[in-house]
């Protein structure tokens, strides 16, 4: 048995740095990033720490291997000579899937087909069997071929992170809980002073906003493929789930989530139950131009429509510079809006202070940052 992992985390694009920083907020050093992935090293106990606590990855690795293949009988070799019997127990199922990008190697089907059979002649061989019964826990094999280079992995998280289990109904678009964790990452949002969605839909912001300034780990009310693991101690997940409920903080909040989509509005009510910060998302039907607050220093982050044929982008321009004459009444106040459109600028009527690229999905995407004023530093007391 390994008992220590090269572990990958898979992220969205632009959301790297952000997941890189969670894992060093962890403890663990030597964190690596590169396009759509964080790495590191750790044991199961670091795998069921991540699964439990990273807010912005996708899904959690171990990587079982990592070479070049130029030919099928290449890839075949190099597989079948990995320490398969390290990972996988007798009797476990290991299906197969993955992508190739700029190989030699191009077709998936083929490549899933070759990996298989070279996972099964290895562990047939240690085990000593004639045929792999596969009846056991599921231990996924993730492969990808990038530019003749072929990463193994073996994914621990089952349902991919961004599942939380809080959403289990949503509107037509919505928006994945790993960017909208982001988004209150970046924000300069102080727990002190409130936060608006006014375009909250199925509640996603507001209710990752309340799971980060609370510190409730996003996994704490789920399930992940390792726990079934025969590396896995049966203290693992107890040990990582307590560490979470541990870290919880009882903070006051004042959150302003509202849709004008009455349905979207009870889709969001009924997530917020589900996630338990219903005592601080309870969304209303209002429309976005119309907020106002007589609040200091807020912060607004919201994801605005974004259409894609010309009736739907005129009615979204139209939309953008009413939140934009909306924002101007709020002096002190911050804004983040993830939109798809390089006008949104031109169309809000100010040009934002910063930009960050990311793929919600497979839409390119900016978060357009709109600095407020920064709020005056508490008062000391001579306590």
């Amino acid at each position: 048995m390994i008992n220590e992992f090269e572990i990958v985390i898979t992220t969205l694009f632009g959301l790297e740095a952000f997941c890189a920083r969670e894992v060093k907020r962890l403890g663990y050093d030597d964190v690596k990033t590169e396009d759509g992935r964080v790495t590191f090293k750790g044991d199961m106990t670091a795998v069921a720490r991540a699964n439990m606590q990273i807010r912005t990855g996708e899904r959690v690795f171990i990587k079982a291997g990592e070479f070049e293949a130029l030919s099928f009988e290449e890839l075949f070799d190099k597989t079948a000579a990995l320490d398969w019997e390290g990972f996988i127990p007798k009797g476990a199922a290991f299906p197969v899937k993955g992508h190739t990008l700029k190989s030699r190697l191009a077709s998936e089907r083929d490549c899933q087909a070759i990996i298989k059979k070279a996972v099964a002649k290895r562990l047939q061989s240690v085990y000593n069997l004639s045929w792999m019964p596969e009846d056991g826990a599921v231990y996924q094999i993730q492969f990808s071929l990038l530019k003749d280079r072929v990463t193994l992995l073996i994914d621990t998280s089952g349902e991919p992170l961004h599942k939380r289990g809080y959403r289990r109904t949503a509107n037509a678009a919505p928006l994945r809980e790993t960017i909208a964790a982001a988004m209150v990452m970046m924000s300069y949002w102080k727990y002190e002073y409130p936060l608006c969605d006014p375009f909250c839909g199925s509640g996603t912001i507001p209710i990752e906003a309340v799971l980060f300034k609370e510190n409730i780990a996003p996994g704490i009310n789920r399930s992940f493929a390792y726990e079934k693991f025969f590396q896995t101690d049966s203290s693992v997940k107890t040990a990582a789930l307590e560490e979470a409920k541990s870290l919880i903080r009882d903070i006051p909040l004042t959150i302003f989530a509202s849709d004008k989509d009455r349905a979207a509005v009870d889709i969001a009510k009924t997530n917020a139950k589900n996630a338990g910060v219903d005592r601080y998302v309870n969304p209303r039907i209002a429309d976005a131009a119309d907020f106002m607050s007589a609040e200091s220093y807020g912060c607004i982050i919201c994801n605005p429509p974004y259409g894609e044929r010309l009736g739907e982008k005129e009615d979204c321009y139209r939309l953008y510079s009413k939140i934009g004459k909306m924002f101007s009444r709020l002096d002190e106040w911050s804004l983040y809006a993830l939109a798809a459109d390089e006008d949104f600028e031109r169309h809000f009527g100010k040009r934002a202070d910063k930009r960050r690229k990311i793929y919600n999905g497979m839409i390119k995407c900016n978060i357009y940052q709109y600095f407020g004023a920064k709020p005056p530093k508490p008062a000391k007391t001579n306590d």
